[in-house]
């Protein structure tokens, strides 16, 4: 369908399964189904070994998630994208234990995700990463892509305005200072998306605990 020879990077964007249908949004609660994530995985691994793919991931998976794809993975996820995270919302739990099995963890709403349904100002209001942002000289949108960046984490980040584009490239010949990162890290925490949309009374996922395992 893409008339593509392969793709450099292949994911599975929620763990989660529906009936085959058209994509709409919301979801209708009654189409999920309950998620093989073995052979789901299974699939994808053998899409790598075809050279349909050069990587494999996963996105928005929990600790536990991917502690289950692994005990049965032959080839682990490259990579655990699209994963909110922000200094509103660290994901500490998550990011040592990726660390720690050597997967690459990729945050999408590295700005709150303003603009969008699902988005929030937090970050952006964050009266904290306002005064580091003053401090330094800096916007408190590239103190919040350099505290990802020196956390060992990918960015993802959109903008179609040259001098937006320019301020993101922008944060790599400066440093936060290990006091910058110990205020920023007591900075109250808050979940952007909680992922109301994918829990359902009649799918496998019946309480936003059971989608992110706890880690809420």
């Amino acid at each position: 369908n893409l008339q593509l020879e392969y793709l450099d990077l292949y994911l599975v964007h929620w763990p989660i399964s529906l009936k085959p249908s058209d994509p709409k949004f919301p979801i209708n609660k009654d189409d999920f189904l309950p998620i093989d994530l073995k052979a789901v995985w299974e699939a994808m691994e053998e899409c790598q070994r075809a050279g349909l793919t050069k990587s494999i991931g996963v996105s928005n998976f929990s600790c536990k998630k991917l502690e289950r794809l692994l005990s049965t993975a032959s080839i682990p996820p490259a990579v655990n994208q699209v994963v909110e995270m922000n200094p509103i919302w660290q994901q500490k739990k998550l990011l040592d234990y990726v660390k720690n099995i050597g997967i690459k963890l990729c945050a999408y709403s590295p700005l709150g995700s303003t603009g969008t349904p699902w988005g929030t100002h937090d970050v952006l209001e964050c009266d904290v990463l306002k005064q580091i942002a003053l401090t330094k000289g800096k916007s408190v949108a590239q103190v919040s892509l350099k505290w990802l960046h020196q956390q060992g984490v990918g960015v993802i980040v959109k903008s179609f305005r040259k001098e937006r584009l320019k301020e993101n490239i922008d944060i790599f010949d400066w440093e936060l200072t290990a006091e910058e990162l110990q205020t920023i890290s007591q900075i109250p925490q808050s979940r952007g998306p909680a992922g109301d949309s994918f829990v359902s009374a009649n799918g496998p996922y019946k309480s936003l605990e059971e989608l992110w395992d706890g880690e809420i």
